[in-house]
């Protein structure tokens, strides 16, 4: 009986079990990928945002079977008069809260591992103590150390075998072999052919997903402009700069002359509190950026007029679709009643702006599939006769009669209403 065959391709199959569990586990069992895909427009782990913080959930509801209707399909939970979460909603301002009814057990087993782990909130860090984005654990390099130990311990079994073989051999008068060299020997270069095909076609794979896709892209500008100075410690809202984000598909970039607007008043940075820093934690002079505004604008603060020939300023382009990609920020900002941290993260808070999102056609996708539509009081949605109906608790029969409607919708989501058809995107 040749064992040396029979260990052998045991060793391979054993690599192969192992390397698919390992891929099928990165990728749907990733709890922080699962948690930034569809809670972190909502959620954070240890802070208060539009929901609660998601840290200790498992603990104020130990139910398992509840939490994971809850994160389902919500309004079922609360039909049914649960106290804590109906008065949950009523502590945020009644605000519903999307259904994940796609989510498997384990994919939100693996988002509660994730929130109740101790870890620090997801954010940049700065020298200062500051906020910023700490990663996540991965367990790819777990996986990869496994994978070739066990590929090593498979290579000395299969020497050992062919040592003992060969003193077997020679006890018994078995005319010996002469041994295969390793560069030659069949059962070797299967074993490396196929491990590489595996891995080189999983990154292969993932490397094509990613062409195009620039999340955490965050250049240096040419001025330094500080969102959570503007938009986070003086309030002001984004569509003061941003007003195409309402008006139009674009957001657009502020022109200089909305800059100046607070700016001819406002000549240095004052806020000895609130120091500025690059993301290599390089300090900024916050007054010397505003001196770059007017070296831009051509403004004179001391002659306090325009004196010298304006030029404009080469921002670096962060966001950036396909060309056959139609994304209306209108549509979503005043139709759809999204706030700009769904797509762009907790710019409030941000110095240097990064790319928060991937922006992929399964991260669109899934927001349209998850996305409750505001049907109330949205003029946008009146021509939706059908669904007004269906939402209604009572409707007419034949008899003029006002009866239960059995066809009631607690919700209707942007899915409803055709928002994953090709040509609502695609043109």
């Amino acid at each position: 009986m040749n064992y040396q065959s029979r260990i052998a391709k045991t060793s391979i199959f054993s690599i192969l079990l192992l390397l698919v569990i390992s891929f099928q586990n990165l990728k749907a069992q990733d709890g922080k990928a699962l948690f930034q895909a569809n809670c972190a427009s909502c959620h954070a782990v240890n802070k208060v945002l539009t929901g609660p913080a998601l840290a200790g959930i498992e603990e104020r509801v130990p139910d398992k079977k509840l939490l994971h209707d809850w994160i389902r399909n919500n309004a079922k939970v609360l039909a049914s008069g649960n106290k804590y979460f109906n008065d949950l909603k009523a502590a945020y301002n009644n605000t519903p809260m999307s259904t994940f009814e796609a989510l498997s057990d384990a994919d939100i087993d693996a988002i509660l591992k994730y929130v109740s782990t101790p870890v620090k909130e997801e954010a940049k860090t700065t020298p200062t103590g500051g906020e910023g984005e700490e990663k996540g654990s991965d367990n790819s390099l777990l996986f990869g150390i496994l994978s070739l130990i066990l590929a090593v311990i498979t290579l000395i079994l299969l020497q050992v075998n062919s040592n003992l073989k060969k003193l077997s051999d020679d006890k018994e008068g078995v005319p010996a072999y002469e041994p295969v060299p390793f560069y030659r020997n069949k059962t070797y270069i299967t074993l490396f052919m196929l491990v590489l095909f595996v891995i080189g076609g999983y990154y292969i794979i993932q490397g094509a997903i990613g062409l195009g896709r620039n999340k955490n892209y965050q250049p240096e500008q040419p001025i330094f402009y500080s969102h959570k100075v503007h938009a986070g410690t003086n309030q002001i809202n984004c569509l003061y700069c941003h007003g195409g984000a309402q008006l139009g598909k674009q957001a657009n970039i502020p022109s200089l002359n909305i800059c100046m607007n607070c700016h001819m008043a406002i000549n240095e940075y004052s806020d000895k509190s609130e120091k500025l820093y690059r993301e290599d934690g390089t300090e900024v002079n916050g007054t010397a950026e505003i001196q770059k505004l007017y070296s831009y604008t051509g403004w004179d603060p001391k002659q306090r007029k325009y004196a010298n020939e304006p030029k404009p300023i080469e921002w670096v382009r962060i966001h950036n679709l396909p060309d056959h990609v139609y994304f209306n920020h209108s549509q979503h900002v005043v139709a759809g009643k999204q706030a700009c941290q769904t797509c762009h993260g907790e710019i409030q808070k941000e110095n240097e702006v990064y790319q928060f999102a991937d922006l992929s056609m399964g991260w669109c996708i899934n927001c349209h599939r998850e996305t409750k539509v505001q049907f109330t009081n949205n003029k946008f949605y009146s021509i939706y006769e059908k669904f007004h109906e269906q939402m209604k608790d009572s409707i007419k029969n034949k008899d003029g009669e006002m009866v239960a409607n059995p066809h009631k919708l607690d919700s209707i989501t942007v899915e409803t209403i055709g928002g994953t058809e090709c040509q609502k995107c695609h043109y």
